[in-house]
């Protein structure tokens, strides 16, 4: 589902745990990688190419290259996306005509990803307002929720309404929780409204970061995290479990993860937070296999 990748940015949602797929590129994490080798090959093969094309925009729009070629790299991928839907892909996507062909990929997901690189790219994201954070999320997150379910099968309309609201889940998630490690690139993607709302003027985000309102800001996005989490659960059980199994172990590594930063707080200094092996593996075996 939407679990985005992570490689030192903050703008999707895979977890650092890396390995080495058979594309070349580092493109998931463990609770990502969990939820996909439980699909048929074919799936499986798709899903991976979708991350490792998310890995590799992500990769560009977080490296520390002069902005202007950062920009251009970008574009060069959306050049190269357009020349795989008519029909004569470059070498790096060659792989993936089968794909967009056999799944009904769609070229606006594969380049709503790449605009959401872009949005950190001519300048460091600061407390957007709240109707940029939402397109933000829509972007990075829930595009590539568009593209996985039309891989996993699920039907168009309960798909599109799945990606939606799980994609705002798990990006929102991610960005509680990464607040510190944000701050410390430049970045803050706490809304303006929500900061201004508990008294923070300040959009520098080391100085929000060490803000002994913070809590106030965060609480909205936790409920907001909560309400959408609740809306994907409500889609997935309209579906057989063998259907919706990978976004649902997705769904539920995320919210355990928003539960254990319920439980810490939002006050510094803050721990990291993260679910151990044994959590990780008893959501697969429940929502895989049991």
């Amino acid at each position: 589902m939407a679990a985005s990748v992570q490689t030192g940015g903050r703008r999707m949602t895979l977890e650092a745990a890396a390995i080495t797929t058979d594309y070349g590129t580092t493109a998931s994490g463990s609770s990502f990688y969990a939820a996909m080798r439980i699909l048929p090959r074919e799936q499986r093969e798709a899903m991976f190419q979708i991350y490792s094309f998310c890995r590799q925009v992500d990769d560009i729009a977080d490296s520390d290259g002069p902005r202007a070629e950062r920009l251009a790299a970008l574009q060069t991928w959306r050049d190269d996306i357009d020349a795989l839907y008519q029909g004569h892909p470059p070498p790096r996507l060659k792989d993936y005509l089968a794909s967009v062909r056999k799944f009904d990929l769609q070229r606006a997901d594969f380049l709503a990803i790449v605009d959401g690189m872009e949005m950190d790219v001519p300048q460091d994201i600061r407390a957007p307002d709240l109707a940029t954070l939402d397109l933000y999320c829509d972007r990075v997150a829930s595009a590539v929720g568009r593209l996985s379910v039309r891989v996993f099968g699920i039907p168009r309309d309960d798909g599109i309404l799945l990606a939606h609201h799980l994609g705002r889940a798990l990006q929102l998630t991610n960005i509680l929780r990464d607040i510190d490690e944000d701050a410390a690139i430049g970045r803050l993607y706490l809304p303006r409204e929500e900061l201004l709302a508990a008294g923070i003027e300040a959009t520098d985000p080391l100085q929000v970061a060490a803000d002994r309102r913070l809590p106030t800001a965060c609480a909205p996005l936790v409920e907001l995290a909560r309400t959408h989490f609740e809306k994907a659960d409500e889609v997935m059980a309209r579906h057989s479990r063998r259907l919706v199994r990978a976004p649902r172990i997705m769904s539920k590594y995320y919210g355990a993860i928003l539960q254990l930063l319920i439980a810490r707080g939002f006050s510094a200094p803050r721990a990291p937070v993260r679910l151990n092996k044994l959590a990780r593996l008893a959501i697969v075996l429940r929502y895989a296999f049991i």
